[in-house]
């Protein structure tokens, strides 16, 4: 771990845990983990009812399709979470399509200002909403589209967050947005021939002249 350096610790509560197996098992966030520079628990609300067959889905009121999760084991696996945390240095997340928009910004508002994240992933047609009002807990969407779940939108906000923390990525100018950087990228070979037709690496990559490079980077 980076000396002086503290481990952020996501809280996700699914009612599918497995749905980030391998995703936390592999490049960056696999890498964090072992670094200690993250820490991840998950708090299943199926563990959190008092239902037999551990139902946490119930009929919505004023009808409609579909159904919600119920709030009491919701809450009880937030609980479970937050515990005595200092609410300062913990952010409660809450997904939903017209949440405020997840942006670069706000990924490094949250890796440089808490120690704990705790991301809600809904299911079915959502979360009963006393759910966000009673724990504070602020909306956001990745994008203005909707998805099965909010297991998706919590991996983007992992990565994105995660890749901010101080040596993760071992070079602070992998963090692309730190430095001056293009979209796009070249390598090997100079020219490229793919059926029939040449294509070039851009002459002012093979220049060497640093400032004229830059020039380019902030063009394209």
């Amino acid at each position: 771990m980076t000396q002086g350096a503290t481990t952020l610790h996501i809280h996700i509560i699914t009612l599918f845990p497995g749905a980030f197996d391998s995703y936390l098992s592999e490049s960056i966030l696999r890498r964090a983990r072992d670094r200690g520079r993250i820490k991840v628990s998950f708090y299943n609300p199926r563990d959190f009812t008092k239902d037999t067959w551990r139902r946490v889905d119930k009929r919505p009121y004023g009808g409609g399709p579909g159904m919600v999760l119920e709030p009491e084991s919701v809450l009880k696996a937030a609980a479970k979470a937050i515990g005595r945390k200092n609410r300062r240095t913990l952010k409660v997340i809450f997904f939903e399509p017209d949440g405020t928009t997840f942006d670069t910004a706000y990924a490094e508002r949250m890796a440089s200002r808490y120690k704990h994240l705790v991301l809600i992933c809904g299911r079915y047609e959502g979360i009963d909403a006393r759910v966000k009002k009673i724990l504070r807990a602020e909306t956001l969407t990745i994008g203005p589209y909707t998805l099965t779940g909010g297991e998706l939108p919590a991996m983007v906000v992992m990565d994105a967050v995660v890749r901010r923390l101080p040596g993760v990525l071992g070079n602070e100018l992998s963090v692309e947005e730190r430095r001056v950087s293009s979209h796009d990228v070249y390598t090997r070979p100079e020219v490229l021939r793919w059926k029939g037709k040449n294509y070039r690496v851009p002459k002012v990559l093979l220049t060497g002249n640093h400032a004229s490079i830059a020039k380019w980077k902030k063009t394209t």
